[in-house]
């Protein structure tokens, strides 16, 4: 199945408007903050601001088209992040020693320039070029084009979450900047799932662009079981902090408990105490403390995540489970269901997601986006652990334009998450797509609920 010719002024547009989203991401830090690296296994913060033209040139122009370069060797100090495993902090090859070491990290009038550079080039070849070629191995419907779009809205998601790990002296507070922290906890419901079929990945042709981890289509029979209706919230998880669930290494898989002792982990990493004001519980927001919203949804690795679900006397969902959960209905299987609530396009109504708001919001907020289950908040709100390592699906095939994206993860090290959070990005709210982490790595918006 061959797709319509592309829309160039729409894509163009698109593209400029994750440039846009871009730069003003960028723009919210204070200049001490450009060479910093608030999460050591990340990058510092001048990579992300090269890396984002940089992946769209590499990937678009002189990759897929075969044209010139722009600036070899920025193209290649700006290729490729990295996911390392936690116990690389504090060792050798760490992200940016290397060029810290050598003074290698350009000034940003140069990141500028390079940026300036890339983007137009590769808005010519998006006006202008062969960008959609059938049977070429990149640009065969446009795969190359979708790739680089999706890449730089994924990667805004990343910046946010580094974004807060920064000192809040380091980051300009928009104006309008105010957290909704109106709302109590959600009842502990539990929804029951009758036994039935979850559509998971889709069949290569059947839709635009998927990346290759989604690929093809593959039926599971996913016995009965419960789930939350709604998001396990920071009230619930304080019970699990306050029982001395962090000092006991009965609820945790030994390897999670090494890190908790090794690390000195007492509480998710979005809380914080603050000594000036005695010893409640704070959220640390993208701009300030804000006494700890009890409604919102907890943020924590899978590690804890799995941990609390223990201590429950439940567990972490899997993926066939939270897709039939989501995408599911009495009346059959998900394969003709666009979103949790239905064929509808998403809205506010629905959820919390494509950057409408810059930390959660009370679980249960979105009535309107529940599932045919009536289970809420699935889409928005903060990415949903699963019980499921990453791996493909049989049939799986590398793109080549990113043969490095998901292959690259199938070392039974990660684990899916569904959803999205407040800063998923519209495009990306389909029920096909799949995310992956460690689970140690705790800065992600990353929540979850119990199943048995």
């Amino acid at each position: 199945m061959h797709i319509m010719a592309l829309d160039r002024s729409a894509v163009v547009a698109r593209y400029r408007r994750n440039r846009a989203r871009s730069r003003a991401l960028f723009d919210l830090l204070a200049e001490d903050a450009y060479y910093s690296q608030p999460i050591a296994l990340r990058h510092p913060i001048v990579f992300y601001e090269g890396h984002l033209p940089g992946f769209s040139f590499n990937t678009l122009v002189k990759k897929s088209l075969g044209l010139a370069n722009a600036d070899e060797r920025l193209e290649a100090l700006f290729a490729r992040g990295i996911d390392p495993h936690e116990s690389a902090v504090g060792g050798a090859g760490l992200p940016g020693e290397a060029e810290k070491a050598g003074g290698a990290w350009p000034s940003r009038d140069v990141v500028h320039q390079f940026a300036e550079e890339a983007d137009r080039r590769v808005i010519d070849a998006l006006l202008h070029a062969e960008i959609e070629q059938p049977g070429h191995p990149l640009l065969d419907r446009a795969e190359a084009v979708f790739s680089i779009l999706e890449h730089e809205a994924m990667h805004q998601e990343t910046q946010l979450y580094m974004w807060h790990r920064l000192p809040f002296a380091q980051k300009r507070r928009p104006a309008e900047y105010q957290p909704r922290v109106n709302g109590l906890s959600p009842a502990d419901d539990w929804v029951e799932i009758p036994a039935g079929c979850a559509t998971l990945g889709v069949e290569r042709g059947s839709i635009a662009f998927g990346w290759d981890n989604e690929l093809p289509a593959l039926s599971a029979e996913v016995p009965a079981f419960s789930i939350g209706r709604h998001d396990v919230t920071n009230e619930r998880f304080l019970e699990f902090v306050d029982a001395g669930g962090y000092r006991d290494a009965a609820w945790w898989q030994p390897e999670d408990w090494e890190w908790i002792q090794r690390d000195g982990v007492a509480h998710p990493l979005f809380w914080e105490r603050d000594g000036d004001r005695g010893s409640r519980w704070y959220w640390r927001g993208m701009f300030d403390l804000i006494p700890l919203p009890l409604a919102w949804p907890v943020y924590v690795s899978h590690a804890e995540a799995s941990a609390y679900a223990r201590w429950r006397g439940g567990r972490l969902p899997t993926e066939a489970e939270f897709q039939r959960a989501a995408f599911g209905s009495p009346h059959g299987d998900a394969t003709g269901r666009a979103h949790p609530w239905g064929n509808a396009e998403p809205t506010e109504a629905h959820g919390a997601f494509d950057f409408s708001c810059w930390d959660p919001e009370a679980a249960g907020s979105h009535p309107k986006g529940a599932s045919a289950w009536g289970v809420e908040d699935l889409v928005g709100n903060g990415w949903e652990w699963t019980s499921t390592t990453f791996g493909p699906f049989p049939g799986f095939r590398a793109m080549a334009s990113y043969p490095e994206y998901s292959a690259d993860f199938f070392d039974g090290e990660h684990f899916v998450m569904k959803g999205a959070s407040t800063a998923t990005a519209r495009e990306l709210l389909r029920p096909t797509f799949r995310n992956w982490f460690r689970p140690r790595y705790p800065y992600v918006y990353a929540t979850f609920r119990c199943a048995r």
